[in-house]
Order: structure tokens, then C-alpha cells, then sequence
């Protein structure tokens, strides 16, 4: 899919001649100077979408569409969920962005202990907010029609649950010392879902790592190089993607 990708927030109530305005018309009218011709591609990030044909360009934010199909894309198996301990800065926003570019299904913030970073009140809110609109750019930007799920902050309580709950369970682990099997000889399954841990800069504690193992993850190790926790994620994911096939 190459043509340009923009939110609609019911897709269903639209006809089949269309307008788009407010922010996403501006976008397309004023940024990327649509023409009559060209095509476009509504969706409602969920993985319904329409493919459209411009009509006309009007002012400085309406872009008026024709709808020629509407389709929905099927939900990917094996799923594939990122735990993302929160990093210093904007690198937050880059692993969400990056993440979303390769095809990560889902994303949970998590406040691991040896995170520098604290999501606590508004400024919590904020970030997560941050996180979601990142995931929204980034899904409109490498054309996906159905755009990762950026979930509420999770404790480590609450990610032991979810590896618990997973076909797939591992923990991306930079302690050599610590027994650990490469990612990419994992024996993973065909469907259902897989849940990857990315500890903070400082790594995964040994805590969490008990009580992650406990719950039936393992750790793994993506090579002989230790990754920040902006990128870790994103390798790892694309690693999960090809060999799952869902890159084939």
C-alpha cells in the first residue's frame, strides 16, 4: 500500500463521496498538496480502510475523496506485544515510532524498578498520550491501516499476568552471565500471541526476572551486543516478524 494514509474516525458513516477536513484535510491540502487523480487511503486504524480517489482540493483543509472500495485487513497471527520499560527523554517516543514502523501489534508502557524515568500523575498522562499520538504518526506514516495498541502503564504485577497469558514469553536479557537463549533459535508459534520484554537501560532486576520466569517467560539474548532499550525492541520485533513470517 503506497498511497497516502489518513484517520478517519468512522469510517462506516462515510458515502461514497467523502470530505475530508480539520487537521488530516489540512495535511493532505496544504502539506502533501493532493491533486484530483491521485489516490488516498482512509482508515479508522482498526484495520478497516477505504481506497479513494481525490475529487478536489478546496481551501486550505478540505480534500474531497471518492470511495471505490472499502476492505478491512485481518488481524495478524502471530500477535505480537512489546513491554517497553520507559527510557529517558524522547527515546520513548522513538521506540514507539520504530516499533510502529516494523509492525508491532501492541506496546505497554512499563514502570520497570530501575527505570530513571517516572510516570506519575498529569506528566504521566502526558507522556502516555505522547506515546499514543507517536503510534498514531508513525502507523499513518508506513501506510499500516490497522495501528499498534499503546496500552495504559503496567506494573510489573501486571506484565508477569500478561507473559503469563502468552503463547510465547521472553525477556530480551543483557546479564551473559545469566542463562539465556538466543531470540533467533526460539521455537515460536505459529499463532496466537507473543510478548516481548525490553528492560531499562539499567537491565531487567533479578526480581523481575523470578517472577517473570515464574510466569513461563524466558530470557533471551539478541546477540553479542548490548542494544539501548529505544532500539532493543524494534530489532527484536523484526526478528519476530521474519521468522514467524508475517514479513514473507
Amino acid at each position: 500500500m503506497t498511497a497516502p494514509v489518513f484517520v478517519v474516525d468512522q469510517l462506516d458513516a462515510a458515502g461514497p463521496e467523502f470530505v475530508l477536513d480539520g487537521p488530516e484535510g489540512r495535511h493532505a491540502v496544504s502539506v502533501k498538496r493532493l491533486q484530483p487523480g491521485e489516490e488516498v487511503v482512509l482508515t479508522d486504524g482498526a484495520g478497516r480502510y477505504a481506497v479513494c480517489d481525490v475529487i478536489a482540493a478546496e481551501g486550505k483543509d478540505r480534500l474531497v475523496v471518492r470511495m471505490t472500495s472499502v476492505s478491512e485487513e485481518p488481524a495478524p497471527s502471530p500477535r505480537i506485544t512489546v513491554v517497553q520499560a520507559l527510557p529517558k527523554g524522547d527515546r520513548g517516543e522513538l521506540a514507539v515510532e520504530t516499533m510502529t514502523e516494523v509492525g508491532v501489534d501492541a506496546i505497554v508502557p512499563w514502570q520497570a524498578a530501575r527505570c530513571i524515568t517516572q510516570w506519575k500523575g498529569d506528566r504521566g498522562l502526558k507522556a502516555l498520550g505522547k506515546w499514543r499520538a507517536t503510534a498514531r504518526e508513525a502507523g499513518k506514516q508506513s501506510r499500516r491501516v490497522r495501528f499498534p495498541e499503546v496500552a495504559d502503564a503496567a506494573t510489573t504485577k501486571q506484565v508477569a499476568a500478561l507473559l503469563a497469558r502468552a503463547d510465547f514469553a521472553a525477556v530480551l536479557h543483557s546479564d551473559f552471565e545469566h542463562e539465556s537463549a538466543p531470540l533467533a533459535t526460539a521455537e515460536l508459534p505459529a499463532e496466537g500471541e507473543i510478548v516481548l520484554v525490553v528492560g531499562p537501560e539499567g537491565g531487567v532486576s533479578r526480581d523481575e526476572l523470578a517472577l517473570f520466569e515464574e510466569a513461563g517467560a524466558r530470557a533471551h539474548v539478541l546477540g553479542p551486543s548490548v542494544l539501548r532499550t529505544s532500539t532493543a525492541g524494534t530489532a527484536a520485533a523484526a526478528l519476530l516478524l521474519g521468522r514467524t513470517g508475517r514479513w514473507s
